[in-house]
């Protein structure tokens, strides 16, 4: 009696996805990179399941130059994307590591292979995911990788400090004032240049806001082309490496770069940051000229000059005509007039302009001509924020701000006239719209 001929089995195919990965982008031109030995190790193990029902998807999943301790990789979510389409079944690597280097990450893959009956394969390391065994296995393999990414970072800690308190420079963006060139910093003489005067000039006026108007009115900007503001200037101020030094968790060591600012300079600019910015806008008060300077004139025409006297250490600002001072007092019938009252009172006018519809009408207009989308409110907003700001504006802010607003002061018995400057009232306008007008700090 003759036997049935048996049944063939039917195999399953399973749709077989290649994933390769290269933490760093060295040898990437190569013709033939990392990313292919890996490919063609795995495709060649793909190859001998043929009979298993293995077939290699078309597409590829490529990540070169990416770290595995992260999940945001290109090659990687389109893999996932179209694991969650059900266009894939296993998922073959070279390395589990590959896959990812940190356990809580990859628990979140096996997660999304769980739920879409995805298996992970590595070909060096032979074991499926869907058995416990196979997970044990997994969970020690990563166990280890993470451990020998945390031991990695840590050598590069440590190799970096080292390489810092020799003085070397470890990479980074390089301080204004200095170039790279075979990973060593050299001086840049032009911006060089600018980085010893900013030092130079914070030395005289001890002001952040004042040095900040004065570097931009020279056109000196950052590498890139942008402002260089009054944190930008401090952090400048502040750096070490313009001495010579190399720093490293707060710690200072001797560089291996030139330095761009003698010792004793930075020490007398560290003098000045010490003190309190209040105390340093104080002082710049004192030394600004007179916020009326070269506006005052008396009933005969003839301008009034600032000066000032000491009583009990106390300082008196006056305005003297220049008449008393050629001829001797009685010679004009206001001779001498308080500065702090006279001031007052013509920033009292001022705040009084500022609210003149006439005047917003008048200044949106000339707004308008800069900027279309300005409105009357912003315009009426702009010029009534002077008001409570002025205060806390430094003294050369002020006086910068009079003389764009006031054409001439006339001071006579019978009391003040105030001739404005139209189009330095457009300008300041535009100013405060843009967010131009600077605070002492």
């Amino acid at each position: 009696m003759t036997k049935p001929p048996e049944r063939s089995k039917v195999v399953r195919k399973l749709r077989c996805a290649v994933y390769t990965r290269k933490s760093s982008e060295e040898g990437l031109e190569q013709e033939f990179n990392s990313l292919h030995a890996q490919r063609e190790a795995c495709e060649a193990y793909i190859a001998s399941q043929r009979s298993e029902g293995w077939v290699l998807v078309r597409d590829q999943y490529d990540d070169g130059g990416i770290s595995g301790g992260t999940l945001d990789r290109p090659g990687l979510q389109q893999l996932m994307a179209d694991i969650e389409d059900g266009l894939v079944d296993v998922v073959v690597v070279y390395k589990i590591d590959r896959l990812s280097r940190s356990l809580a990450d990859f628990a979140k893959l096996v997660e999304v292979f769980d739920r879409n009956g995805v298996t992970f394969v590595s070909v060096t390391q032979s074991f499926n995911t869907t058995t416990s065994m196979g997970r044990l296995t997994l969970n020690i393999l990563l166990s280890f990788a993470q451990f020998e990414r945390e031991v990695t970072a840590e050598r590069i800690r440590d190799k970096v400090a080292a390489s810092r308190k020799k003085g070397m420079w470890m990479g980074g963006v390089p301080p204004y004032g200095y170039r790279v060139e075979n990973r060593k910093l050299l001086i840049d003489d032009k911006r060089a240049e600018h980085v010893r005067w900013i030092f130079a000039r914070f030395l005289e006026i001890g002001s952040g806001t004042e040095l900040a108007r004065e570097v931009a009115n020279r056109g000196i900007r950052t590498p890139r082309g942008n402002r260089i503001d009054k944190k930008y200037l401090y952090r400048m101020l502040d750096n070490r490496a313009y001495i010579g030094e190399a720093v490293h968790k707060g710690d200072s060591y001797p560089g291996e770069h030139d330095a761009i600012i003698d010792r004793d300079i930075w020490e007398k600019v560290h003098a000045i940051l010490k003190e309190s910015p209040r105390k340093r806008a104080a002082r710049t008060r004192a030394d600004t000229p007179a916020l009326l300077k070269g506006l005052l004139y008396g009933p005969d025409s003839a301008a009034f000059s600032p000066t000032h006297t000491r009583k009990g250490g106390k300082l008196y600002r006056y305005y003297v005509s220049q008449t008393v001072l050629k001829h001797g007092a009685g010679s004009c019938p206001v001779g001498r007039v308080p500065a702090g009252e006279i001031e007052a009172a013509v920033l009292d006018q001022l705040r009084a302009v500022f609210r003149q519809p006439e005047i917003v009408a008048g200044t949106w207009k000339a707004a308008r001509a800069h900027a279309e989308d300005i409105t009357e409110a912003d315009a009426r907003t702009a010029l009534q924020q002077l008001d409570p700001l002025w205060d806390e504006l430094f003294p050369a802010e002020q006086a910068r701000i009079t003389a764009l607003l006031v054409e001439r002061v006339d001071i006579g018995m019978e009391g003040l006239n105030v001739r404005l400057r139209v189009d330095g009232l457009h300008s300041l306008a535009r100013e405060m719209l843009a967010g131009g007008i600077e605070v002492a700090a």
